[in-house]
């Protein structure tokens, strides 16, 4: 199975969380290097991953997606 990653961000001036980088293979697995290098939290969930790694870098996430991002980021926020 072909290895996966996306990183997205939430800027409060913006209207939804934009994807900054996403990739498959070799690029996805320095992107999950980096993010651990950085202590970025990794949340696995092969759904959500397999269609953003489909969008274009600095684009919004899909309304469909605002829910379980949503809820990652809180996750993630209470985890700081």
């Amino acid at each position: 199975m072909l290895e996966k990653a996306a990183a997205i961000k939430y800027y409060e001036n913006l209207p939804a969380p934009m994807v900054i980088a996403n990739g498959k293979g070799e690029l996805a697995r320095r992107i999950k290097e980096i993010a651990a290098s950085n202590n970025i939290t990794l949340i696995q969930d092969e759904s959500l991953v397999n269609n953003l790694v489909e969008l274009e870098v600095g684009s919004f996430i899909p309304e469909e997606f605002y829910e379980i991002v949503a809820k990652i980021l809180v996750f993630v926020k209470k985890l700081d």
